[in-house]
């Protein structure tokens, strides 16, 4: 693994959008010169984006799936450069609940972020997108319940998404964060539950994490966030 392949990147925290913060504050093409892979969303909450090989889908409420250009506004995202050269574990009739019981068996990865790629077939997926939002924005706990709900069976494609350890609730959600995208492009969005019949796993640690915080928005930087309540509105808008 290179030093570029062993840095996450993210531009923006999770508890940024969770008071309403939905602004763009950084264009899609200055992030994806950090990486070519990831996750995210677009100005609004537009959609839930996800990246693979370089390009950038995001899908919407309405079940469209867009390919963004690289100007782009994005508030939040998280990529890194895949390692193509990394062991890929089989799996099978591996379900969300149960993600973690073969990450963590025999690997010590809780305290770290790492990324998950799995692809292969899945019998079932459920995905979620939120509607694009107006000023004056929302908190995200209420965009959150107006979310439109997708599933599909007997579906091709790649899940990619991360681990967050519990230390760095509110930089990013803790635990895993993970979009899917199917190979015809018709279906995707932010991870609810899937099952994969018949896939290949691959994990990819991170020694190093870069934050990139929008200084020059007004907003962000005189905002004072709530930290009491944080932890628990992340879950809500994250299940």
């Amino acid at each position: 693994m290179t030093q570029q392949q062993s840095k996450l990147y993210q531009h923006g925290t999770l508890a940024t959008l969770v008071p309403g913060l939905f602004a763009g504050t950084m264009k899609l093409g200055e992030i994806l010169k950090n990486g070519d892979t990831g996750i995210g969303t677009a100005t609004g909450l537009g959609g839930e984006m996800i990246v693979l090989d370089g390009r950038p889908y995001l899908v919407k409420s309405t079940g469209e799936i867009d390919v963004l250009p690289a100007e782009t506004m994005v508030p939040f995202a998280t990529v890194h450069y895949a390692d193509h050269d990394l062991p890929a574990t089989v799996v099978h009739d591996l379900d969300e609940a149960h993600l973690g019981d073969v990450v963590f068996d025999k690997r010590a990865l809780k305290n770290i972020f790492f990324a998950v790629q799995i692809t292969g077939k899945f019998s079932h997926v459920k995905t979620r997108a939120v509607a694009a939002q107006e000023r004056p924005y929302p908190p995200l706990s209420a965009v959150a319940d107006q979310q439109a709900i997708f599933t599909e069976e007997d579906s091709q494609g790649t899940l990619v998404g991360y681990f967050s350890p519990e230390l760095f609730q509110g930089m990013a959600a803790a635990g895993f964060h993970l979009h899917y995208l199917n190979d015809t492009h018709t279906m995707g969005g932010h991870v609810l539950d899937f099952t994969v019949s018949e896939g290949q796993l691959t994990l990819q640690p991170f020694s190093s994490v870069e934050q990139h915080f929008p200084v020059d928005n007004e907003e962000f930087m005189a905002h004072d966030f709530d930290l009491g309540q944080m932890d628990a509105k992340i879950k809500h808008s994250e299940s």
